[in-house]
């Protein structure tokens, strides 16, 4: 059996604030995660193209599988546009969302936001039959055509719901994992990588996670802990990217109570944590944020009365919060690629994209 590698904490890298018992965005309560992989390093007969396919969805259940529809209030940011999250336009406008946010690549969005919407049509039963409801789920995407045969539309709805029905608590799988499956990242493999920061607010505790899907930067950009380890490592760089041609997904979640004002701002902030990480936002990038609170729970505001109250946090105390978004994103980019595995090139004869050295990165950052 492979001996797990180690996260970037476990690592030694320097790496600050206090983290949840799981260092995961399933810290925040309620907060379930699910996974799907297709390999055809697992099943050759995937490959029916003659190219590897290398792809997968994640699934983010803000409130588990609970049967009655409560909204989240939610918050939206788009650092670089060059990408798709559906539901985005209503969580600007409405400010809150209902039902699963799901990542996967570029091409698969249809199939993933038919199994989102069938999801919640059938969780919700009668609730949602009888009241007319819309289904507007979260689906992003980035592309994953260079590890993967994208053109071959190999995620169906079925894996997609595999995803949803496989989410539960507890550790999150990172690296070659759901949505990330086929995702480079600074030129070394990416993917999936989760972290979470331990908040006080007076006499309260509170929890802040990050999720990402991390497919982004060029090589000479990254930096880890303020020292520009990329361009020490110039080995194993990816064929013909001449440009950053990637983007990343950042979820942020939190129990603690703000408003969708306040959880657009935080959903900026993973602007800032990426940006630790070396990367400008390129502009072939979707560098595309959400951030969801479970505080304040609510009703379908279709199905409530006419009046709203809510609990928010005084701005004036907002930095902190602003600094764990920072810290926990660039955490869970630095986990994407600490748990990243080696593999193929879509068409193998291209080579390989390595997965970043531990040992060496450890060595850069602490000497």
């Amino acid at each position: 059996m492979t001996k797990p590698k180690l996260r970037a904490r476990a690592l030694g890298l320097p790496v600050p604030g206090t983290p949840g018992p799981l260092n995961a965005i399933t810290d925040v309560p309620g907060v379930e995660v699910g996974m799907m992989e297709l390999l055809s390093s697992e099943d050759p007969a995937l490959a029916t193209r003659g190219i590897q396919v290398q792809t997968g969805v994640t699934a983010i259940l803000p409130r588990g599988r609970d049967p009655i529809p409560k909204p989240v209030w939610a918050g939206q940011f788009s650092l670089n546009g060059n990408g798709e999250m559906t539901g985005s336009h209503w969580v600007r406008d409405g400010g809150w969302l209902c039902g699963p946010v799901m990542i996967t690549n570029t091409h698969s969005v249809g199939p993933v936001h038919s199994a989102a919407v069938r999801w919640i049509i059938e969780t919700y039963g009668e609730i949602w039959e009888t009241n007319h409801v819309w289904a507007m789920p979260v689906v992003a995407e980035t592309y994953d055509g260079v590890l993967n045969d994208i053109n071959g539309l190999h995620i169906t709805e079925t894996h997609a719901r595999a995803a949803l029905d496989n989410a539960a608590g507890g550790p999150v799988p990172e690296g070659n994992t759901g949505g990330g499956a086929g995702m480079i990242c600074y030129e070394f493999k990416g993917g999936t990588g989760t972290a979470s920061r331990h908040l006080r607010v007076a006499s309260d505790d509170f929890i802040l996670g990050a999720l990402v899907q991390a497919n982004h930067g060029m090589r000479d950009w990254l930096t880890v802990a303020g020292t520009p380890v990329g361009r020490e490592i110039p080995q194993d760089r990816i064929p013909g990217m001449a440009v950053e041609r990637g983007s990343i997904i950042v979820v942020l979640a939190t129990n603690l109570p703000l408003s969708p004002g306040q959880l657009e701002r935080l959903a900026r902030r993973a602007s800032l944590g990426i940006g630790r990480g070396g990367t400008p936002g390129g502009n072939n990038s979707g560098d595309i944020f959400l951030a969801f609170s479970t505080a304040n729970e609510m009703e379908l505001p279709q199905l409530s009365g006419p009046w709203r109250q809510m609990t928010m946090l005084n701005d004036e105390l907002l930095d902190p919060v602003y600094l764990a978004a920072v810290e926990a994103v660039d955490e869970a980019v630095l986990n994407a690629l600490c748990a990243a595995t080696d593999v193929p090139l879509a068409r193998p004869s291209r080579g390989m994209c390595r997965a970043i050295d531990p040992a060496k990165l450890r060595k850069l950052c602490l000497g």
